[in-house]
């Protein structure tokens, strides 16, 4: 089966708020990227609403629900907003750590505490109970601890953080020990019965062994397909990923 490719269009609005203008569009670019093949869209509401704005969550949900997609919001466990996360009922929701002075998401949420994973299990249930259908993951680390704690919360899914492993791949370095840890999680994970997903930092190229191993069954890839995109266009770069998921 091929896996399911969600791009993630947070830095989109990063262009737009960078000069407080109404563009580029983040419904042309939900719609040139379901246009071109992908499985769903993804976008962060971070509090300091540094990309994504609220509006946009609506606007997008609306694209989305047009093209009959998913869609894949990641927050933090903020009660304002997981309010908004209930307002826009979204198909997915991905629960991520997040602080203020980071440039991006630095890792995995820290289910090794006990107040943390206590909040997690609120917000879950929250949604579950407000949220008809809704589906649930959470950004870990690859560790058998955090697999079993996602099955104790009774999550959908884990999506692993694959940051470190995109860096050493960019980087040259030996990457073999990250799909060795990613595979053996993986067992584990489907022994759990939790969905088993991938994103940060991915690029073309390092997303290929992660597709030749058949390690993960979604991948959530972003920043570098904006990038991209500055030189090809959204839809072109979109349209060759999803080629590259078909062939491996």
């Amino acid at each position: 089966m091929i896996p399911r490719l969600g791009i993630n269009i947070d830095h989109v609005a990063t262009l737009r708020q960078a000069r407080g203008e109404d563009y580029p569009s983040i419904v042309v670019a939900a719609t040139n990227v379901l246009k071109n093949g992908a499985d769903q869209i993804t976008i962060h509401l971070r509090e300091d609403r540094r990309h994504i704005q609220d509006t946009d969550v609506e606007a997008v949900r609306l694209v989305t629900r047009r093209y009959g997609k998913p869609l894949n919001l990641e927050m933090a466990t903020s009660d304002e907003i997981v309010d908004v996360a209930i307002a826009i009922a979204p198909d997915w929701v991905c629960l991520v750590p997040e602080k203020r002075e980071e440039k991006t998401t630095e890792g995995g949420l820290d289910l090794t505490q006990k107040e943390a994973v206590e909040k997690i299990q609120l917000v879950c249930h929250k949604l579950k109970k407000e949220v008809e259908g809704i589906k649930i993951s959470l950004f870990v680390e690859a560790n058998e601890h955090n697999m079993n704690v996602a099955s104790e919360l009774g999550v959908d899914a884990v999506e692993i953080h694959t940051g470190d492993y995109a860096k050493a791949h960019l980087n040259g370095e030996d990457f073999e020990k990250y799909l060795s840890d990613f595979q053996k999680v993986k067992a584990i994970a489907e022994s759990l019965k939790l969905g088993y997903h991938a994103g940060h930092g991915l690029t073309d190229e390092s997303v290929l062994p992660l597709l030749q191993s058949e390690i993960f069954e979604e991948y959530n890839i972003g920043h570098w397909v904006v990038c991209q995109a500055v030189f090809d266009g959204i839809g072109q770069v979109v349209s060759n990923l999803k080629e590259c998921f078909r062939n491996s």
